[in-house]
């Protein structure tokens, strides 16, 4: 049963304008939907309504699955996120009270499930993502389905340990195995199992550097394929995917070839690699959207010059991955571009060659098969009951989800300003 719901609140039938079938491509009209308890019971209008059942009429708007965002990180980013010091002026306290803050923007703004994909700072070994999600799925908190990576596996001076985001002095903000700085196949097995024993639900690992962080060229593999390899097998032993951070073309081909699941960025692949990635299901979060859209007005030269020469390279290699067939996933790389802006993705994945229902099935059907969720992703009986509803025809125009206006969650109501719409 879903957080904040009872056995006694009554059925909800949902009526809108319409509704979207997601994998017929269609508008549904009139859109209606019944729900009880955190589950969808029935689509279209029911011969006869349950005893009790509350009708909610949210007039002329679209109802949509709740949308997902495969790459965020809810501790970083959000209010007041000014200094270039807080990597070591918050304490886990204060990072977890952010990500609160953020879960719940995001929430707000239809995506019902997140992906947060690596801590990257000092906890002393806790996930915290993972005690996020626990207190989200208690209810005591607002926020989204989260899938838990703990902490980000990354070698010493890795694009993820963090000394290189800021070039911190030896010794400040030096991290542990347990909070994922690994060297040597023996040390990321270690790393791993960490992350699973205490909740991790995906692994991410930094394969390749990066663009934003003082790593040299982006795209130089990081980790061997042996390093890699490990990896993999400890994470699919468990039953559990692996992303990688990767940007440079050998470099995510040696990450496909190590058998890792989803490839996180991908800015500098070749169409050979493409192809390979699309021969083998590989699944590319392409976080498009910050090329375009990432403030590096203040980032150190070096990296913004980075920038510059890589992300328009990256809007192309994004362009190529749709017209091959790669299987590509919605992400944000949030804070990157700020939580809850999920649309600006969308609009740009459509920018990038892709139909609007390829982008909203890139949030909804193809990210939920990313998770192995097959309990979300299209407005049907037996799947949660998790439902947005947009203004206008989201098929025609895709920018209307940057409108949401109604949100539930597992049948539970978290956002309603149809009135207003």
């Amino acid at each position: 049963m879903a957080a904040g719901k009872t056995p006694s609140e009554p059925p909800v039938l949902l009526r809108a304008a319409r509704l979207l079938d997601i994998d017929k491509g269609e508008l549904v009209e009139p859109g209606e939907l019944l729900v009880t308890g955190e589950h969808i019971a029935g689509v279209g209008r029911p011969a006869q309504l349950p005893e009790g059942t509350v009708v909610r009429d949210l007039g002329d708007v679209t109802l949509l699955p709740g949308l997902m965002d495969m790459e965020v990180n809810l501790f970083l980013g959000g209010p007041d996120h000014r200094s270039p010091l807080i990597p070591v002026q918050e304490d886990p306290a204060v990072r977890t009270l952010r990500a609160v803050t953020n879960a719940r923007r995001t929430l707000r703004r239809g995506y019902t499930t997140v992906r947060n994909l690596g801590l990257f700072v000092q906890t002393g070994g806790v996930l915290l993502d993972v005690a996020l999600k626990k207190a989200i799925d208690l209810g005591w908190v607002e926020g989204p389905r989260v899938v838990p990576a703990g902490h980000a596996i990354a070698p010493t001076g890795g694009h993820l340990d963090p000394t290189m985001f800021q070039a911190f002095a030896p010794g400040v903000l030096a991290l542990t195995v347990e909070e994922g700085i690994a060297n040597g196949v023996a040390e990321v097995r270690k790393a791993v199992r960490y992350q699973l024993k205490y909740g991790a639900r995906v692994i991410k690992v930094c394969a390749s550097n990066g663009v934003m962080s003082h790593t040299g060229p982006a795209g130089a593999q990081q980790y061997s394929d042996e390093e890699l390899r490990a990896i993999v097998d400890e994470a699919h032993r468990a039953g559990v995917k692996v992303a990688a951070h990767c940007m440079g073309d050998s470099a995510i081909r040696a990450a496909v070839e190590a058998g890792i699941d989803c490839i996180e960025h991908g800015f500098l692949a070749s169409d050979d690699t493409l192809d390979l990635m699309a021969e083998r299901g590989t699944f590319l979060v392409a976080t498009t959207y910050l090329t375009e859209g990432m403030n590096t007005e203040h980032a150190d030269p070096a990296l913004k010059a980075k920038a510059e020469h890589v992300f328009p390279l990256a809007r192309e290699s994004t362009a190529r991955a749709i017209r091959r067939g790669v299987k590509v996933a919605l992400g944000t790389d949030a804070p990157a571009i700020p939580h809850g802006r999920g649309a600006l993705e969308l609009r740009a994945l459509v920018d990038r060659g892709m139909r609007p229902l390829q982008a909203l099935r890139a949030a909804t059907t193809v990210a939920a098969e990313l998770i192995d969720a097959d309990d979300r992703g299209r407005l049907e009986a037996g799947l949660l009951a998790d439902v947005i509803a947009v203004p206008g025809d989201p098929l025609g125009d895709v920018s209307v989800v940057e409108r949401v206006c109604f949100v539930m969650k597992g049948g539970r109501v978290h956002r309603d300003d149809t009135s207003q719409s």
